[in-house]
């Protein structure tokens, strides 16, 4: 009770940046809540004085909340749905995936970038957006300036591909599958992704929608294996620079347990699907997880200067730029090249 009513004070600030963020992100959903909590967080965060007072519940929010919404998460995820209709898109989700994470790490090596932003942007680009920055921030120990100008960067390009991709598909001629398979490898976050699917479809009178998000709730189990190796590069690092004592206890306070959970959660959906039941508690949950993000990018944001990411974003953009272009270009191919388009 002691600990609660320390957190209670900062807990209480993140929740009063996540109500208008979240009714904003209603009202533009391209946007999104976490980018509008974020920017909300950075101007509070520039008037905000007391930061003794909230400072542990803040920090609460944007590390265990953020690692309990992902958790959560996992009941959205119906295994048997995914592997079903995700199959066939297989081959280009990993094709996709792994591009984007080489395209990462070589801009990372050759131009000496900043290692947890480069990676925060090449996983977000790759997988899920903000959902897989999320879930690989606390595993890299990633900063909250970390965090912001990846979540600011997969923003950006979330609402050029919304904007261009209806308009590409049709220049190119792909069929309503073919876009659904595209829109759902190469635009980055789940609700940009219904967005860019649903404006085609208002186009063409189709329902790539449905597709389309099969193809993403796919690509977002990729937040196992991809946080999972990261856990142990990690580990592999501390033993390789510290020794082995020291790696050991590193090791068992990096392993990502929260991933365990969310794959029970995954399991636990499918389970109860396949006995024909419906449990309204599990759509409760997956909203809970999502205000929970929004509620954590707000925390991100109080504790990130909205100046110093203007000056040092530069870098970041670079690489989601390069990295968008890669994901784009290689699923398109990856379609023409197995006789999809």
């Amino acid at each position: 009770m002691f600990g609660l009513q320390k957190k209670l004070p900062g807990l209480l600030l993140c929740i009063g940046l996540a109500i208008p963020a979240w009714l904003f992100g209603k009202w533009l959903p391209l946007v999104g809540a976490p980018v509008f909590a974020i920017f909300l967080g950075m101007l509070v965060g520039r008037v905000h004085q007391n930061r003794e007072k909230t400072r542990l519940g803040i920090t609460f929010t944007s590390k265990y909340l953020l690692q309990t919404a992902v958790v959560l998460l996992g009941f959205g995820l119906n295994l048997s749905q995914v592997w079903a209709v995700g199959l066939t898109s297989l081959p280009i989700i990993i094709s996709t995936i792994v591009t984007a994470l080489l395209t990462a790490y070589v801009l990372q090596k050759w131009l000496k970038l900043d290692v947890n932003t480069t990676t925060l942007v090449g996983v977000g680009s790759s997988i899920c957006g903000g959902s897989a920055i999320a879930a690989t921030a606390p595993v890299i120990e990633a900063k909250d300036e970390e965090v912001a100008k990846a979540i600011s960067v997969i923003f950006l390009f979330n609402i050029l591909a919304a904007l261009t991709f209806p308009t590409l598909g049709e220049v190119l001629g792909l069929s309503n599958e073919g876009f659904a398979l595209f829109a759902g490898t190469a635009v980055n976050d789940t609700s940009s992704v219904t967005a860019t699917a649903t404006a085609w479809d208002a186009i063409h009178g189709s329902n790539a929608l449905d597709g389309a998000t099969i193809v993403k709730l796919t690509r977002t189990l990729a937040i196992i294996p991809i946080t999972l190796g990261l856990s142990f590069y990690r580990s592999y690092q501390v033993l390789k620079n510290g020794g082995a004592a020291q790696s050991t206890f590193s090791f068992k306070r990096s392993f990502p347990m929260f991933l365990l959970y969310f794959l029970l959660a995954s399991l636990l959906t499918t389970v109860v699907s396949s006995l024909g039941m419906t449990v309204e508690l599990f759509d409760q949950f997956k909203i809970l997880s999502k205000f929970f993000i929004v509620m954590a990018m707000g925390a991100i944001g109080l504790n990130t200067d909205i100046i110093t990411l203007v000056k040092t974003g530069g870098q970041a953009i670079g690489v989601g730029a390069t990295c968008w272009i890669a994901i784009t270009v290689v699923s398109l191919m990856m379609q023409k090249a197995m006789g999809m388009w």
